[in-house]
């Protein structure tokens, strides 16, 4: 409760009350009242798109970057485990600091650095102060790492930043960085991905010809694909006209497609997807490109 209280983060669950009292004869009962959060779940986080992922991946190391430099010093999270975390408006929030700690631990030598997890163990250096260099950073990372950056960050990522991606995955597995450089290599995909540098690469080239039908919507003629933002049809964010096109022909059930005028959190468009344009119907929000040739 205390660690609550003095440590003020965006994700860090915000705290706006508390009071003790007696409740069936347990003295000191503690009840808290926090903003309201949606339980994690990896299964339906791996069904959602990877930008929303990477949201949450980066929310994550905001976190761990700020506990790593907190005014209490570095701060290690003991139950790091996903039920101690929940999304709150597409963000990562940690729950729980019941459990955390501002004690980094003391040694004579490098072995007195020793950090056991499941599938892999780790030797820190002792530092000249007796206590073992940077432990409560890099066992937040190592966590990270384990229970959210090898599932969520490279799956069905864009192509293009999947070697970026990798580097990031395995350099956080194998503690080769601190918190400060994963944080610039994560912020360093999102200007890649935020400005559209990671297409600069790809094959821009229309195979077909579209008509563009300003406004203009196609209610239906839906097929599904993954991932989508919704789950009746293929709903995916772009970056512009030209990515739109790339999409649609590498669907071969794909006529045409709807740019609406909602944006995704990075600020890209979201566009549905259709299998045939036969019934379009007037919609001053929308703009419809239909494929007439190709």
């Amino acid at each position: 409760m205390i660690l609550l209280q003095r440590l003020r983060h965006r994700n860090v669950l915000r705290l706006y009350g508390y009071c003790y009292q007696d409740s069936n004869d347990i003295p000191d009962t503690l009840t808290t009242i926090t903003e309201l959060g949606s339980p994690l779940e990896m299964i339906q986080l791996l069904q959602t798109s990877w930008e929303d992922r990477f949201r949450i991946c980066l929310s994550l190391v905001h976190l761990l970057h700020y506990l790593a430099h907190s005014p209490l010093g570095s701060v290690t999270l003991l139950d790091f485990r996903p039920r101690q975390f929940v999304i709150v408006d597409g963000e990562l929030k940690v729950t729980d600091l019941d459990d955390a700690s501002i004690e980094e631990s003391s040694c004579t030598s490098n072995s007195d650095c020793f950090m056991e997890f499941p599938a892999r163990n780790f030797t820190l250096s002792c530092s000249v102060e007796a206590r073992c260099q940077n432990m409560n950073e890099k066992r937040n990372l190592y966590n990270a790492y384990r229970f959210f950056f090898t599932y969520l960050l490279p799956h069905s990522a864009p192509s293009s930043l999947r070697p970026l991606l990798d580097v990031i995955v395995n350099a956080t597995g194998e503690l080769h960085w601190g918190i400060d450089e994963t944080l610039s290599q994560l912020e360093r995909v999102l200007y890649l991905y935020k400005s559209g540098k990671y297409l600069q690469n790809a094959t821009r080239t229309p195979k077909a010809e579209y008509k563009r039908v300003p406004d203009a919507t196609i209610p239906d003629e839906n097929y599904r694909c993954w991932p989508s933002y919704h789950h009746k049809g293929c709903l995916l964010s772009v970056f512009d006209i030209t990515e739109a096109i790339e999409i649609c022909e590498s669907y071969s059930q794909c006529r045409a497609f709807v740019l609406t005028n909602q944006t995704t959190w990075t600020g890209r468009q979201l566009v549905f997807f259709k299998k045939d344009s036969n019934h379009i119907m007037p919609d001053p929000d929308k703009i419809t490109y239909v494929k007439v040739t190709g």
